[in-house]
């Protein structure tokens, strides 16, 4: 049987399907990308940016950048950090740890960490850490999308046993009730 012209287009695209990993094609987890929260009053607050870098093995290094000038700073049980007021106050939560891996189109969870928040009400003094945000992230045709989970970020006061395996993974996370929370999704675009 002659192999006809569309019969070879079409071996040579399913080749192609096969034999490239799906991070080649996907050009979400590539370059530089702006980081904003969505409140549920339709404000928006671009805070920074995500830049993602590709590596030889096909997963992605990324660097999360809060914009000071995009933020206000508040000095919260003993530290900085880099907040949006609303309805809550709402700080991003550097993970003091080494991440354990890259990122990559089917694990994202290591970039989920980098993505942790706090809440409290402008009138509150001090960080309440177990008033965390979890942004549980999913693909979109144009970037990324988190959905916000509540933790309680003293999980995280002391080093994990293993560095390699994301301690989100490990221990409790809610799904917040819909309008509970003031940033109702992240972007990453």
């Amino acid at each position: 049987m002659a192999l006809t012209i569309r019969h070879a287009a079409w071996v040579a695209s399913l080749w192609l399907a096969v034999t490239t990993p799906a991070w080649a094609q996907d050009a979400r987890l590539e370059g530089e990308k702006q980081l904003v929260l969505h409140a549920r009053d339709g404000k928006t607050f671009d805070i920074g940016s995500v830049k993602f870098t590709q590596r030889a093995d096909g997963a992605a290094d990324f660097e999360i950048s809060v914009d000071p000038k995009k933020t206000t700073t508040y000095f919260l049980s003993m530290r900085n950090f880099r907040c949006v007021e609303g309805n809550e106050v709402v700080c991003h939560v550097p993970y003091p740890y080494p991440f354990g891996g890259p990122v990559a189109a089917d694990r994202l969870d290591w970039l989920e960490h980098g993505l942790l928040f706090l809440t409290k009400s402008p009138q509150e003094f001090g960080a309440k850490f177990e008033n965390g945000l979890y942004f549980r992230l999913e693909l979109t045709p144009t970037g990324l999308r988190g959905t916000p989970q509540g933790i309680n970020l003293d999980h995280i006061a002391f080093p994990p046993d293993d560095l390699s395996i994301p301690p989100y993974s490990q221990v409790g996370k809610y799904d917040e009730p819909e309008g509970e929370n003031y940033i109702a999704f992240l972007t990453i675009e």
